[in-house]
């Protein structure tokens, strides 16, 4: 059993544990009985509280997507703004989280299959975050700030999709970079490329970084 102080319930830790040897392995490799090692636990407590491995991977993505939709609640009205604003200073979907997660976090690696998975909640936390850039797309549009384009729809689509690939593609890009893009250091090189990108196009060149001169 596990020796150090802990105020979440025995269901909370075998959750969490859960969460974390899915983020690393994937739902499908890893086993009940791994889960109650790391939650130190017996399977069948793992089973009595969740039904089955099944019960357990349901309530994980419930919980992701919860404290997701909490995030991305401080995104909305005038922080909306931030999530597409080329000028704003958290800049992307990506930056807040790295903002909003410690560095050791598995969300992001469990957000990552989730989105990838065919599954009801990877559909929804999509189309979550896909209405929130449409109406963050649009509220700028009313303010002067974007112009949505042709096709509204599908350029919102094409921020998003822009954003999250960070996220999709974090381990290679920390490969070809040396640092981990959601790190405070990787987000330091990566956001003002991609704000003067947003701003002027691949003809823009970055800001110089304050303290600089030319």
């Amino acid at each position: 059993m596990r020796s150090t102080p802990d105020d979440r319930t025995t269901r909370a830790v075998i959750r969490d544990e859960a969460l974390r040897l899915f983020a690393a392995r994937g739902p499908e490799a890893a086993t009940v009985r791994q889960i109650a090692v790391a939650a130190g636990v017996s399977p069948g407590l793992v089973v009595h509280h969740f039904g089955s491995k099944d019960g357990l991977r349901k309530e994980v993505d419930q919980h992701v997507l919860a404290i997701f939709e909490a995030m991305l609640g401080e995104l909305t009205g005038e922080g909306a703004a931030e999530l597409l604003d080329p000028g704003a200073e958290a800049g992307s979907l990506s930056e807040a989280l790295a903002q909003h997660l410690p560095a050791d976090s598995p969300l992001p690696a469990y957000l990552r299959r989730l989105l990838l998975s065919d599954t009801d909640a990877g559909r929804l936390l999509f189309r979550r975050l896909f209405d929130l850039s449409r109406r963050t797309l649009d509220g700028m549009a009313a303010a002067g700030l974007a112009d949505p384009g042709r096709d509204p729809a599908v350029r919102a689509a094409v921020l998003l999709v822009n954003d999250l690939a960070l996220l999709l593609l974090r381990d290679r890009v920390a490969e070809v970079l040396g640092a981990d893009p959601l790190s405070a250091d990787g987000m330091a090189r990566w956001a003002p490329e991609l704000l003067s990108i947003y701003a002027g196009g691949l003809n823009a060149a970055p800001p110089e970084p304050p303290g600089d001169t030319p």
